[in-house]
């Protein structure tokens, strides 16, 4: 009788625990379809922001071609848009951007070089503790910080050189971007290719073995 008894509270209590657990998966169901719409909409939405920043962008741009000529686009030396006799000439701004990016890839190349030989290869443990954070947050620094840089203390020292300057030039400007892409170049891999492991271990002198000790992990 009391087995009897129990069969059905048996019974009961295992169909309970059966509905609660499909009535969980039912509600996680409901949750993984609510997150994965959201990011299937974040998605859509960057996607769609982009589509209509490129729509925009040749909307204006067919416009503009309308009234100005291509190769006046292209090959006029005046960038005058307020002016009464207006140009659009982006030549002049072409080469401001390239003689500027050469000047900064001039300053940026060797010492960026320069540090990271130096870390990997030479400096100790603590001086490398100290300066990878220090380029870190070198590279954090806004454009606008640096552009203030070089128009209030490189453009008043360049002056002095050549007192002839102009306030706004491409020399102060070229300096300031060097030092700004300095610490993108030296984070550049850091690991010795295998001439160079083959060089170091034919070192003639101590030191020469000791300054080809693999610091930065061979």
């Amino acid at each position: 009788m009391t087995a009897s008894a129990s069969a059905p509270l048996l019974s009961a209590s295992l169909g309970q625990g059966v509905s609660d657990r499909l009535s969980k998966k039912a509600s996680r169901h409901v949750k993984e379809r609510v997150i994965e719409f959201l990011l299937f909409s974040a998605a859509a939405f960057s996607v769609f922001v982009t589509l209509a920043i490129v729509y925009v962008l040749v909307k204006e741009s067919w416009v503009f071609f309308q009234t100005v000529p291509l190769t006046d686009f292209l090959f006029d030396t005046q960038w005058t848009p307020l002016f009464d006799d207006a140009h659009y000439g982006i030549m002049v701004l072409l080469s401001g951007t390239l003689t500027s990016s050469a000047v900064a890839l001039l300053v940026a190349i060797p010492l960026g070089t320069i540090i990271a030989l130096y870390l990997s290869e030479f400096a100790g443990f603590k001086v490398r503790e100290i300066a990878k954070p220090f380029l870190e947050l070198l590279g954090g620094v806004p454009t606008i910080v640096y552009g203030y840089f070089a128009l209030t203390f490189l453009t008043p020292i360049l002056q002095k050189i050549y007192p002839d300057l102009p306030g706004f030039n491409l020399l102060s400007a070229g300096l300031a971007m060097g030092i700004m892409i300095i610490p993108y170049v030296a984070s550049l891999p850091k690991t010795p290719c295998a001439p160079c492991r083959c060089r170091c271990a034919k070192a003639p002198t101590p030191w020469a073995r000791r300054a080809c000790r693999p610091r930065s992990g061979w």
